[in-house]
């Protein structure tokens, strides 16, 4: 019997419609209590680093600090809550129909699911239950005594996505070449060309333009959140 290949899929406007982690900070803070603002005001600093040229990898760095002295149960537990609520209110909930359904695919021909984000525990978990993925491997917080300290190990951003991937075809004796990977932006590059069976998903302009050179499958999300 064959080693089965594996599934990769990034999560954020790749296998859902929104940027979890923007949406879970929006909706954790409001769970907590924060005066109504304080989301646009944590997120408006984000968006001038952005527009002042920050790395993403910088940005997804600076989001974590955001959760310094946070204990990682209650965040698991809002995180669980907020999935709840997206499914429940979102019409259609959260999931982009292409993207799910394919992964439904490969459980089904018994190829493992490993979902691959800058995003971390508390938005992947649920997320992962759902589409009943065996592993989510996210950006990890780094956790002392039960609290999040602020920092990460690091962030699961662009190039280390691709790094993911063969440190999990090692691990699990699979052929990348009779892998299958999903993502929506150029940033998933690494991940796409690590695998001999990339998806472009979605209409990011340089990553379709690569997609239509390299003759790679593509899938459409029918997104409607924005990013920052």
């Amino acid at each position: 019997m064959g080693v089965p290949a594996i599934a990769f899929s990034d999560v954020d406007e790749t296998l859902i419609d929104v940027k979890s982690m923007f949406r879970f900070l929006e909706f954790h803070l409001d769970r907590r209590g924060e005066p109504a603002g304080t989301y646009d005001r944590l997120v408006g600093e984000l968006r001038e680093a952005v527009r002042r040229g920050a790395p993403r990898a910088e940005i997804n760095r600076r989001y974590y600090r955001l959760y310094a002295g946070e204990d990682a149960r209650t965040l698991a537990a809002s995180g669980r809550a907020w999935f709840a609520y997206e499914q429940e209110t979102r019409p259609g909930g959260l999931f982009i129909p292409a993207v799910e359904r394919s992964l439904a695919g490969h459980r089904a021909a018994g190829d493992t699911v490993v979902l691959v984000s800058g995003s971390f525990f508390a938005c992947l978990d649920p997320v992962a239950a759902h589409v009943g993925a065996d592993r989510a491997i996210g950006t990890r917080p780094l956790i002392r005594r039960g609290r999040l300290t602020g920092e990460v190990l690091f962030p699961l951003i662009g190039a280390a996505k691709g790094r993911v991937a063969h440190a999990a075809a090692a691990v699990l004796g699979a052929d990348l070449a009779d892998c299958t990977a999903y993502g929506d932006h150029i940033s998933d590059l690494d991940l796409l060309a690590a695998v001999g069976h990339p998806v472009a998903v979605g209409d990011d302009p340089d990553l379709a333009a690569h997609a239509d050179r390299a003759g790679w499958r593509r899938l459409p999300t029918g997104r409607t959140a924005a990013g920052i």
